[in-house]
């Protein structure tokens, strides 16, 4: 335990360091927008900094702090880099972005909702229309629903003590349900503070994609919305063209599909790494390459059909998500849990946090009453 909490006493300043220079690079890539034209040039300024971004999360290694920022940094920050560089993505608006703003849309999983520029209407402000009893914006989460959430991701200390008890894939199971909820709730906080500090609402990250009625809607439209929107423009879209000349216009998508769940393998897999520091076994990539095919199946099967039969979503729901977890429980929970042993280090690391805070609260006390003492 003392060690635990020595690693993450040293976590914390690393942490911090590394953020900063976060601020200072993208700083400088907002310097080179409003000084370069979008092209060769900019993509040769930029490039040293998607490189620079691969390289902080190695600063960084504990799962709750180097998990969220080598995925902020080096996904989405260093794909918006990339397509900024082209004048496409989040970053590139005219007229350009401010500072203020180009920073949290780099580098976090957040989306404007409305123009940035565009100034409130000073009779309600964001926040107020979040809390207020009004109908929530399509997407937006109620309050009860993340308290849920974060009552269920709570059960999984209990789990954590009681995994020897529990049947190897019931606990995949469990764990797969606590990596959903957590995700959600670390994103939604993450928004819910650059909503404070900005003044504007985000679109949501996830729109429970348990609800999801086929693999083409969990994928597209309700997991990890964010990055759905990031792999769209950097490789779907480059590759369907390519695909479109080889191919011809009916067949392009599948390609297109099976890149992009490529690439998104080889990004788990980096991050994977970050994680556990540990080489990949490559079921990570199975689980995302097997998703892209069955998805590109479902594409061709839709388009047969052409929407004049369709199973009902009573049907088609539960079967897609039954595959999901099935298959996450095969290919995709392993690679974290036995490879990263997540969820060791994650009890660990919390432990340690826990001990951590008693201790500053009890140094704050100590000196409290001494500061009252002496001031008799």
């Amino acid at each position: 335990m003392l060690t635990e909490m020595m690693k993450l006493e040293g976590e914390i300043p690393n942490f911090f360091m590394v953020w900063i220079l976060v601020v200072a690079s993208l700083s400088y890539c907002h310097t080179v927008g409003n000084l370069t034209s979008p092209g060769t040039t900019r993509l040769i300024a930029i490039l040293p900094v998607v490189f620079f971004f691969f390289y902080l999360p190695l600063n960084l290694t504990t799962i709750f702090l180097g998990g969220p920022s080598s995925f902020f940094l080096a996904w989405l920050a260093n794909f918006k880099l990339l397509l900024f560089a082209f004048n496409k993505g989040p970053l590139a608006t005219t007229p350009p972005t401010s500072i203020y703003h180009f920073i949290p849309l780099a580098c976090l999983p957040i989306k404007f909702r409305n123009d940035p520029k565009t100034p409130e209407k000073k009779t309600e402000h964001p926040a107020q229309r979040i809390s207020n009893s009004k109908p929530l914006p399509k997407g937006q989460k109620s309050t009860l629903n993340y308290v849920i959430k974060a009552l269920i991701f709570a059960t999984s200390v209990q789990v954590y003590h009681k995994k020897q008890f529990i049947h190897p894939k019931i606990l995949l199971f469990l764990y797969s349900i606590y990596m959903y909820t957590g995700l959600e709730l670390i994103l939604a906080l993450v928004a819910s503070l650059a909503r404070v500090f900005l003044g504007v609402d985000f679109e949501p990250q996830f729109d429970e994609p348990y609800l999801a009625t086929s693999l083409q809607d969990f994928w597209g439209r309700r997991w990890n919305i964010m990055v759905s929107k990031i792999l769209h423009p950097t490789v779907y879209e480059p590759i369907r063209k390519i695909s479109t000349r080889a191919l011809g216009r009916k067949l392009a998508p599948l390609p297109a599909v099976l890149a992009s769940f490529f690439v998104s393998a080889v990004m788990h897999e980096l991050i994977f790494y970050y994680i556990g520091r540990k080489w990949p076994t490559w079921e990570l990539t199975c689980f995302f390459l097997l998703h892209g095919i069955c998805l590109a199946v479902e594409i061709e099967i839709k388009k047969a059909f052409d929407g004049k039969w369709r199973l009902p979503a009573a049907v088609s729901g539960p079967l897609a998500m039954a595959f999901v977890v099935a298959t996450g429980v095969w290919l995709f929970l392993p690679s974290l849990m036995v490879r990263c042993e997540a969820d060791a280090m994650a009890y660990r690391e919390y432990t340690a946090f826990t001990e951590f805070m008693k201790s500053v609260s009890n140094f704050v006390k100590v000196n409290s009453s001494f500061l009252i003492l002496a001031g008799k």
